[in-house]
């Protein structure tokens, strides 16, 4: 069953000493393709769990090479390196085992190339090797694009405990109760008796996500009567978030322990202590602080990983900016964060006043280019070949993306990552300019609707004023136009979110979402606008991922589709 082997390895070894077993959870940052550093923070790690009287120590799915590493497993030279990195753990496994998540070689001709694996190491060689069966094609998961399904089950013997080794998704079969599978890998080693069970996980993040694991993990121990260590990574790829929240769960379904969301932690627990159970230690979960922390992480993840230190962003006065300007100064300082201010002849004083109060709130530096200039050159070159026709989109369109120059050149002069600031709403219908207030290499709000946002600017001035109120309780506007309001283009938030909500998560047609109660032709104009806007998202930056149904690599739209336009 173990394709990768060590020198001098052995086939499946029995460890039969019985004593106390502590087990430590070791929920890490990982760096997709980053082996080096990878590998240096889980030797970190079993030093530490050695250092704590651990027997075990285990990590999360694919920590070799980081998750999700993509097209990165097509390379035969990134497996190898992951093959490097479990031999070098492998030797520092004497005095504890080690259970790594790495990809690993089919052997077999037929069939995927790789196995998603969990290895358990001890004594300096592979005890054990258990493939992942249920592999994940759905959402933001393609696995089953690389991966061949394990259908081999068997736990490994340590210590005289029989654990059963799981990753990820094996665990979200309960019973065979979910529909898109035919295997449960714990009802295949349920006869053989395990002792508890290990979960490797790389689990993403949504506002939702940690109620959802909990259940799961709930189930399972109800089902089976065995304690669950289920280990998550924490730390964003790119749009991707993992949240951590790793999880112990005793055999009576009492939460022993979660870990912290959105950092690294280790801890060691007394497998003993967790077969009692009697304690929950399950941690609250508020949406707008989930959302918040998990963005700030997001942000300073995809900057620390791509190796940028400073932001540039257009504040407005809005609540958009506002609110992204907030989260990029939490995430990266706001020494880090230049607010540019771009007033044009349409923009109020108040816009300008409130910008400038948010920047000097939180200590950031700004400049302000009034756009005017830009945007009447612009139209003196155009005025002969737009034939006299009247001011319309076109022209508020030209401000946008005069506005975008701006921004591009103090970027690239100064290497500033250029944040957008476009929230879901305005992303779902169209209601922004591509190549103007679009641009930016990462969308920091994008899977927050508007009427989420403005939660969120409360959240922010939970503790005291750093989003000026007026910026809170105006209308919305683009200022594109004189006296322009969001509301004269689109319906209100608070409806068409909910419409957006239905369409988007939840995928319900236009009858299903009538029949709710909201006006057929609001429901037929939303839902167009959602798909002829397609074009405008394949061209946008990676959004931050915070619902179960984000743009971006998790929703898979045709461009040119037919359906509802």
């Amino acid at each position: 069953m173990c394709i990768f082997v060590l020198k001098n390895e052995k086939p499946h070894i029995a460890i039969l000493k019985s004593e106390l077993m502590k087990i430590a959870i070791a929920q890490l940052n990982y760096h997709i393709g980053n082996f080096e550093g990878n590998l240096s923070k889980m030797l970190a790690s079993v030093k530490k769990a050695e250092e704590k009287g651990a027997d075990i120590v285990v990590f999360g799915e694919l920590s070799t090479c980081g998750y999700p590493p993509r097209d990165f497993l097509e390379f035969d030279d990134f497996i190898t390196k992951s093959e490097a990195c479990v031999e070098k753990l492998a030797k520092a496994s004497h005095n504890i085992a080690i259970v790594v998540g790495s990809p690993t070689r089919n052997p077999v001709i037929e069939g995927k190339d790789l196995f998603n694996s969990a290895i358990f190491l001890y004594g300096g060689k592979v005890l054990h090797t258990q493939h992942k069966a249920l592999l994940p094609t759905y959402d933001i998961f393609d696995e089953y694009r690389y991966f061949e399904p394990a259908t081999e089950f068997k736990p490994v013997e340590f210590k005289g405990k029989k654990i059963a080794l799981t990753v990820c998704e094996d665990i979200w079969n309960v019973g065979n109760e979910n529909p898109m599978y035919v295997t449960c890998p714990l009802d295949e080693m349920q006869p053989m008796n395990p002792d508890f069970v290990i979960n490797l996980s790389a689990s993403p993040f949504n506002y939702n996500s940690g109620s959802t694991r909990i259940g799961v993990l709930k189930a399972n121990v109800e089902r089976y009567g065995l304690p669950m260590f289920y280990a998550n990574q924490s730390g964003a790829q790119t749009e991707v978030i993992f949240e951590g929240g790793s999880l112990v769960v005793s055999p009576d379904g009492n939460v022993f322990d979660e870990l912290p969301y959105f950092k690294e932690e280790l801890r060691v627990y007394d497998l003993d202590e967790v077969m009692k159970g009697g304690v929950n230690r399950e941690q609250p979960k508020e949406k707008m602080s989930l959302i918040h922390d998990a963005i700030v992480m997001g942000i300073k993840d995809y900057f620390g990983k791509l190796g940028f230190k400073k932001a540039v962003l257009g504040l407005s006065g809005g609540i958009d900016s506002a609110v992204t300007a907030a989260l990029a100064a939490r995430a990266l300082g706001p020494e880090n964060v230049l607010a540019v201010l771009m007033p044009s002849q349409f923009s109020s004083d108040h816009s300008v006043n409130d910008a400038r109060g948010l920047a000097e709130n939180f200590g950031m530096p700004y400049k302000i280019i009034p756009i005017k200039g830009a945007y009447d050159a612009f139209m003196g070159e155009l005025e002969t070949h737009f034939e006299g026709r009247p001011f319309n989109v076109t022209e508020e369109n030209i401000q946008a993306r005069s506005r975008g120059v701006y921004l591009m050149a103090l970027s690239n002069k100064f290497g500033n990552i250029l944040l957008n600031t476009s929230n879901k709403s305005e992303m779902a219908v169209g209601y922004g300019t591509l190549y103007g207030d679009m641009c930016g290499g990462l969308s920091v709000i994008g899977d927050v609707y508007k009427s989420e946002v403005f939660e969120l600017a409360r959240f922010i001035n939970k503790d005291g004023e750093l989003i000026p109120e007026n910026t809170i309780t105006k209308p919305p506007s683009a200022e594109l136009r004189p006296d322009q309001k969001d509301s004269d283009s689109l319906p209100d938030y608070d409806i068409l979110d909910e419409v957006l909500y239905q369409y988007i998560e939840n995928r319900k047609g236009p009858k299903e979402i009538i029949a709710m109660g909201f006006d057929e032709k609001l429901v037929a104009r939303v839902l167009r606008l959602v798909n002829i806007n397609e074009f405008k998202r394949y061209q946008t930056a990676p959004v931050i991922r915070v619902s179960s149904k984000a743009f971006g690599v998790g929703r898979r739209m045709p461009i040119v589709g037919k359906y509802l336009s």
